[in-house]
């Protein structure tokens, strides 16, 4: 029996490539800008090109398919252009943490074993001791906005430096053409910045990031456009593009073929300059940068034009909610992590939302969202059992999605962990509602356990960063004879309010109990005033150095 379904010989087979990523705006963004903060301002066509240089470059350095080449640097078009060239060419880019500190970063490029360093002039001090000698690194790029030299850096091994990255740039050919491969192939790696332990790497192949950027959009654009990602938007990142790819967004705003502009270093009075001037109207953050943005807004007496913004990496309290709202920002609630490249959740919005009190919205607002195209979202109990969808009953959130990472780099006995019963693993608690919106409730590893009973830290600092005179507010669990646990609330006040009584704090907590927002015993038991809360390398509250700090410091 004839078979009417065989595929052409000559039909193109069309990989899931990054390559790919860039078919569109090769025809229809071929003038529109890409700026580097104060520094540089270039077009798609000039991208293209760029693009294409280094990949000669690299070419040049007899790497074989699959080496690792490094970025060390801030959110720049060198990074864009690495996010391209180096896959692309079959390479393996590893985004290194620069936030990390100097011991980790070292230690995430000896585990990633790279060949090639794309390293930024500010980053040299942290490398110059580095043991060439025993590494993998054959070259290094050197990378500048200041003027820096080279010159000497590396001492005897000044021979491992290449060049200049716009010197070398300059000198390389802008035609390259860059071949089809298996949609498979792992395209990159970074590490994630956990609390405990060495840094895990986790790996992302083409047809992931591919499927990723097609999501992001495709989630993002049909949310109406106040809130959504549309044509003629101008895209500015505010989470590191070492950090889970900035989010994808570079990827789904390059594909889309937006006005882009990269802020270097992350400074607020600089942000906002670029925001005014080259009219930002998308970016996303964790909650210590926008806390920044709106102090430094508040100082300049600069009221946002309705920037949208996508909330990560730690919950956006109700208070920041409404604070931004205030301010002129369309704040809403992303959810990911490292492993899941990242986006999985999202806040979402509609055509025909009722009319909202402002409490009303910021609660919507803040919390986890709904699962994202493509995405299967399920709440287990202890015994990998689905829970159900009734917004009360808590489990572990576990994922199914096209972009999760498979495993950990060279770490398959974490990776069996993370996937066991064949669903990812958040170590997220979580309660689902019946039309699908999800609310992360507390880390496993920060629940507080108080007299056998499960306190939330998340739903207790939302009700405290209500209160007008909190700024931030972290909620721990400390050791007590009586009851395993209790909860300590550290809290940063605002600079206006530094006379604000505890006691005033503590009853908003009280009175959310009386209206069984919270439990009783969910009221903090000890609250201490800080200047401000320890972070991780991306901005997160650290809480395990904060239990370490206020271990015995239990007075209110």
């Amino acid at each position: 029996m004839a078979n009417h379904y065989t595929a052409a010989p000559q039909a193109y087979h069309f990989p899931l490539i990054i390559k790919q990523l860039l078919n569109r705006s090769k025809v229809t963004s071929q003038h529109q800008e890409i700026v580097y903060a104060d520094k540089m301002r270039m077009t798609y066509n000039e991208l293209f090109s760029r693009i294409a240089k280094l990949a000669n470059v690299l070419e040049g350095l007899n790497l074989d398919k699959g080496d690792v080449v490094a970025v060390m640097d801030w959110d720049s078009h060198r990074f864009l252009e690495s996010y391209f060239a180096i896959p692309m060419s079959q390479y393996v880019l590893q985004t290194v943490n620069v936030r990390l500190s100097p011991d980790k970063v070292l230690y995430t490029i000896n585990h990633a074993k790279p060949k090639v360093l794309l390293l930024n002039s500010e980053f040299a001090p942290m490398v110059k001791d580095y043991q060439f000698e025993n590494s993998s690194i054959e070259h290094i790029i050197w990378l500048d906005d200041n003027g820096v030299s080279s010159e000497g850096v590396f001492g005897v091994n000044q021979s491992r430096l290449l060049g200049e990255y716009e010197a070398l740039l300059a000198d390389a050919s802008d035609e390259f053409e860059f071949q089809d491969f298996d949609e498979n192939t792992i395209a990159t790696t970074f590490y994630t910045s956990g609390t405990t332990g060495n840094p895990k790497g986790v790996f992302f192949s083409h047809r992931q990031l591919v499927l990723h950027a097609l999501a992001e959009a495709a989630t993002l654009g049909v949310l109406p456009q106040k809130q959504g990602l549309v044509l003629g938007d101008v895209y500015m990142p505010i989470t590191p593009m070492f950090h889970v790819l900035a989010w994808g967004f570079p990827y789904t705003a390059t594909m889309i073929g937006l006005k882009q502009v990269y802020p270097g270093r992350y400074a607020p009075d600089a942000l906002i300059k670029l925001i005014k001037e080259e009219k930002v109207t998308i970016t996303h953050c964790v909650p210590t940068i926008l806390q920044m943005l709106l102090k430094q807004a508040e100082s300049e007496g600069y009221t946002f034009n309705g920037l949208k913004m996508v909330v990560g990496g730690s919950s956006l309290t109700e208070g920041l909610a409404k604070t931004s709202l205030a301010s002129g920002i369309e704040v809403y609630t992303g959810y990911g992590m490292s492993e899941t490249a990242p986006l999985i959740g999202l806040t979402e919005f509609r055509a025909d939302d009722p009319e909202m009190s402002i409490d009303e919205d910021a609660k919507r607002r803040s919390l986890t969202g709904k699962p994202v195209m493509m995405v299967d979202a399920k709440i287990w109990d202890g015994e990998c059992k689905a829970m159900p969808q009734d917004g009360k009953q808590t489990g572990e959130l576990v994922l199914r999605a096209p972009w999760l990472t498979q495993s950990y780099f060279k770490n398959a006995d974490a990776g069996e962990e993370l996937w066991q019963g064949g669903y990812m693993h958040t170590q997220d608690i979580a309660y689902m509602t019946e039309d699908g919106t999800l609310k992360i409730t507390d880390r496993l590893k920060d629940v507080i356990k108080s007299g056998g009973e499960w306190i939330s830290s998340l739903e207790i600092e939302t009700i405290l960063s209500l209160h007008p005179a909190v700024a931030d507010v972290a909620v721990i669990g400390v050791k007590d004879e009586k009851w395993g646990e209790r909860p300590l609330a550290a809290i940063v006040l605002k600079p206006n309010c530094q006379d604000v009584s505890i006691e005033d704090i503590k009853a908003i907590a009280e009175k959310a109990a009386e209206k069984g927002m919270i439990p009783k015993y969910g009221v903090p038991e000890y609250y201490k005033i800080v200047d401000d809360l320890p972070k991780t390398s991306v901005g997160k509250h650290d809480k395990k150095l904060m239990r370490e700090q206020f271990t015995g410091q239990t007075s209110i």
